[in-house]
């Protein structure tokens, strides 16, 4: 049997989600599970095969097989409008193979976004991210008010999931966002440690 994995699915455009998606898996791995970094390629009205079938730089791109033998799965997105990001719900659109087959039941999974104004919909973008996932029988978990960045941070950080505050110039983490993320990686490790 192969060792478990937890995925790290993300769609990130200027970085913000990358960044986070990285702090997550650095939690995950410091609970003793291998952290599995993939994403999605953005979608264009473009109907020609124009990007390559492996981005230059970053992640891979993810594959129904990464999402069906995952053990948990952190999934991350920009927001777009108070929803997430075109790309990756096209992704999530392609997988009613797993769905048919139940591959993804009983596997934790959390959600995390980055937006440019700091009430642009992290909330109702975590919850659209959710969605999905609750079709696919996952068992979602959120952050805790036990995390005590979610008392002090001034920029992300909810209790749906983490969150960051990316400015209109893709302002870095800040160490609030940063712990709750690693926080989030933590508690997806330790969830699925106990539904393996």
């Amino acid at each position: 049997m192969a060792e478990p994995y937890v995925l790290v699915l993300y769609y990130s455009r200027s970085g913000g989600t990358y960044a986070m998606a990285r702090q997550i898996a650095r939690g995950i791995e410091a609970s003793g599970l291998p952290a599995r970094l993939r994403t999605v390629p953005p979608v264009s009205p473009d109907t020609e095969a124009s990007l390559p079938a492996v981005p230059d730089e970053g992640a891979i791109y993810c594959t129904n097989d990464d999402l069906a033998h995952c053990a948990g799965l952190a999934l991350g997105s920009p927001t777009r409008f108070g929803n997430m990001a075109a790309p990756l719900k096209h992704f999530l659109d392609g997988t009613s193979d797993l769905w048919l087959s139940g591959a993804l039941i009983d596997k934790p999974a959390v959600a995390f976004t980055s937006t440019s104004s700091l009430h642009g919909g992290q909330e109702s973008t975590l919850i659209s991210m959710l969605l999905p996932l609750l079709h696919h029988g996952m068992v979602f978990a959120g952050l805790p008010y036990s995390e005590s960045a979610l008392h002090s941070t001034h920029t992300g950080g909810t209790p749906y999931g983490a969150s960051h505050w990316a400015g209109q110039h893709s302002t870095p983490l800040s160490d609030d966002e940063s712990a709750l993320c690693l926080a989030l990686g933590k508690r997806l490790a330790t969830l699925t440690k106990k539904l393996l």
